[in-house]
């Protein structure tokens, strides 16, 4: 009996294991479907499944497709000139309240010198009256708008307007953030979910300093998160954008390989500094003597400016070393000079983090270690050629991301940071549908 069972039970086994491998193959389809469709994609090709627990968060590589998403549609106020252009001396025709951008020569100037490190405010605003923006567009009625922008140019108004005048309680800096403040919660915009999908641009560390709460529930474009408490500003709702930098952007064509970055470490910039920047006092007596360092006290005066940027065009390593705030511009600096940033700020955050993974062309060294003697010339001495090529490689394909003009350039940092507000917009939503839980029938 047993052998006539045999056929039998043989023909059982094949059809179990087609079906397994049927459903396998489904499986497996599904997974590359799923993946062709996503738009944040894991490349896991660099590292073998033995050493993935080991490598993995060194490794990931996170890939971002712009093309997949839709346009971010923007209702702009129209706010009278004080609070945007006028600030910058333009003055137009009667109840006119934007400069005409069609002819270059017409466009206000923005100030130069470390005014202009904080000027985002002003090259958002500009995409916004354009035509030619690759990643968002200007919506008239405020029913379709994704984010509500507000353009005040807050850091011009600190740096410009912050000192009272003459026998004024209050400097014009304060009166306009008070003005706004009134203009913001009368609209019924800013009443329906509270001011979450307004967009309110304060890069300069003390911008809107006296208003920051009363407005905090907003989205803000920041500099960093140094000056700002956690309830009025995280980085669960608001954007991180560059600083402008200061020096001389690298043509990746021309930029010096590594034999032909003499000096080993740059630094150049104020070294007394307070909280954390403390830092820097330390390290400057570390390497101040040392003959392939370049470490000295600088400013944006007596040609400053060309100097750090042919000493850091020169430099295989630059330090961005924490100051007052978490961040400076001097990151932004080394990226254009594709000088390999070395970041030694523990509660710095980073520009589009999200979609780029700075470890891949930037040395992060805790403030701990970098503090203990021979720390970092031991470890930066031991980057070989070829690990330091690769991060110049990448530093050159990235530096487009950080240069900010106009006309925008696709990919550029004004697109970045529309591309950023864009992904906080699902935060914005959930958290907006959250609250209104209870919000339709409370009134019974």
């Amino acid at each position: 009996m047993s052998h006539h069972h045999l056929p039998s039970r043989f023909l059982k086994c094949l059809i179990i294991i087609s079906i397994f491998i049927s459903f396998s193959s489904l499986l497996t389809l599904l997974q590359l479907t799923h993946n062709n469709n996503t738009t944040l994609t894991v490349d896991t090709t660099r590292f073998s499944s033995s050493s993935f627990i080991q490598t993995r968060e060194k490794n990931i590589t996170v890939s971002y497709n712009r093309k997949q998403f839709p346009l971010l549609k923007v209702y702009m106020y129209d706010l009278p000139p004080e609070f945007h252009f006028g600030l910058l001396g333009w003055k137009g025709n009667v109840n006119q309240i934007w400069p005409n951008i069609s002819n270059m020569n017409h466009i206000p100037k923005y100030p130069g010198g470390l005014n202009s490190q904080h000027s985002i405010e002003y090259w958002l605003t500009l995409d916004l009256l354009s035509i030619t923006s690759h990643t968002s567009i200007r919506v008239f009625d405020s029913s379709q708008a994704d984010v509500f922008f507000v353009p005040f140019f807050s850091s011009l108004s600190y740096n410009k307007h912050s000192i009272r005048r003459g026998r004024s309680r209050f400097s014009l800096n304060k009166i306009l953030q008070n003005r706004l403040v009134g203009f913001l919660r009368s609209r019924k915009e800013w009443k329906r979910f509270n001011g979450r999908n307004h967009l309110i641009v304060a890069h300069h560390p003390n911008s809107m300093r006296e208003t920051r709460r009363k407005l905090g529930s907003s989205m803000f474009v920041l500099a960093d998160l140094g000056r700002y408490s956690e309830d009025v500003a995280n980085i669960e709702k608001d954007v991180i954008a560059p600083y402008k930098h200061m020096v001389k952007t690298i043509d990746p064509n021309l930029s010096l390989p590594f034999e032909k970055r003499t000096t080993l470490v740059y630094f150049q910039g104020a070294i007394l500094r307070k909280n954390d920047g403390a830092i820097r006092h330390e390290l400057f007596y570390l390497l101040k003597d040392e003959k392939d360092v370049h470490f000295s006290f600088g400013t944006t005066e007596f040609n400053g400016i060309n100097l750090a940027s042919k000493g850091m065009a020169a430099s295989k390593f630059c330090l961005n070393i924490a100051g007052d705030t978490p961040s400076s511009n001097r990151l932004f600096d080394a990226i254009a000079s594709h000088c390999v940033p070395v970041i030694i700020s523990d509660e710095i955050e980073l520009p589009f983090e999200d979609v780029l993974d700075y470890s891949e062309f930037c040395i992060f060294v805790l403030a701990s270690d970098a503090s203990k003697e021979g720390f970092i010339l031991n470890l930066l001495r031991g980057v070989n050629r070829e690990e330091w090529t690769g991060m110049w490689v990448k530093l050159k394909s990235v530096a487009k991301h950080f240069e900010y003009g106009y006309p925008t350039v696709r990919g550029d940092a004004v697109n970045m940071v529309w591309d950023a507000v864009w992904r906080k917009k699902y935060s914005i939503f959930m958290n907006n549908h959250r609250n209104n839980r209870y919000q339709r029938f409370r009134f019974f």
